[in-house]
């Protein structure tokens, strides 16, 4: 859901960005790397230490480049398979290390065994969603499903809450509490997620199978 509005409403704000990024000669890959580069170094320098407000501050202003280089390159009409390869690849990477970040924060000072492993499920089970999608469109199925909590959802709702968790070290009480609850509102929407993109590959599949065995039916 937030894929398809946030998308549109951010790629009409950003055009004419991706607009002057091309004039001064920059190339759409650049912008996905340094995108990418940027989330991580956010991610594995400040959430480790617990510096949520800030980490999330720099995270987001990196985060941009995932609608920045698809908009560069529509621009160039230069859109690629190596682009959108590099790009779905590189997600997965800034998605890692922004949980692997809250990982290691809840399994050292954060000390919380618990939620270290929240994170950690997080991490692989948003790895597992995207593989899903991925696996079925390879083996030829459409994978017409929209998901609970897809990566849009997961990267705003966690982002939001460190943001708002990080206020705590400004004297704002309470609001420490939100990283906890968003963790595991993602890692149960993910689970959700994935069993709607497994039934509905499964369900897609027998379809698909059953369609050849009438179709050769058909030829004989």
């Amino acid at each position: 859901m937030l894929n398809k509005y946030a998308r549109a409403f951010f790629t009409r704000v950003l055009t004419p960005f991706a607009a002057l990024l091309i004039r001064i000669g920059v190339s759409p890959d650049a912008v996905t790397l340094v995108g990418t580069g940027g989330v991580v170094a956010g991610a594995l320098i400040f959430y480790p230490q617990g510096e949520f407000f800030w980490g999330t501050v720099v995270i987001t202003l990196f985060v941009f480049s995932d609608l920045i280089d698809g908009n560069m390159a529509r621009q160039l009409g230069r859109s690629s398979r190596w682009g959108a390869f590099l790009d779905s690849t590189l997600d997965r990477v800034a998605d890692s290390a922004i949980f692997g970040g809250l990982a290691l924060w809840y399994a050292g000072r954060g000390d919380s065994l618990m939620l270290c492993a929240m994170a950690i499920f997080c991490l692989a089970s948003g790895q597992v969603v995207s593989y899903t999608k991925a696996r079925g469109e390879a083996i030829g199925l459409p994978v017409a499903v929209n998901g609970l909590v897809e990566r849009a959802e997961r990267l705003v709702i966690t982002l939001v809450a460190c943001g708002l968790s990080g206020l705590h070290a400004f004297g704002v009480p309470g609001v420490e509490i939100l990283l906890p609850i968003a963790l595991w509102i993602v890692g149960i929407g993910s689970a959700v997620t994935l069993g709607q993109r497994v039934v509905t590959v499964r369900r897609e599949s027998a379809e698909a199978d059953a369609a050849a065995v009438a179709q050769g039916g058909n030829s004989a």
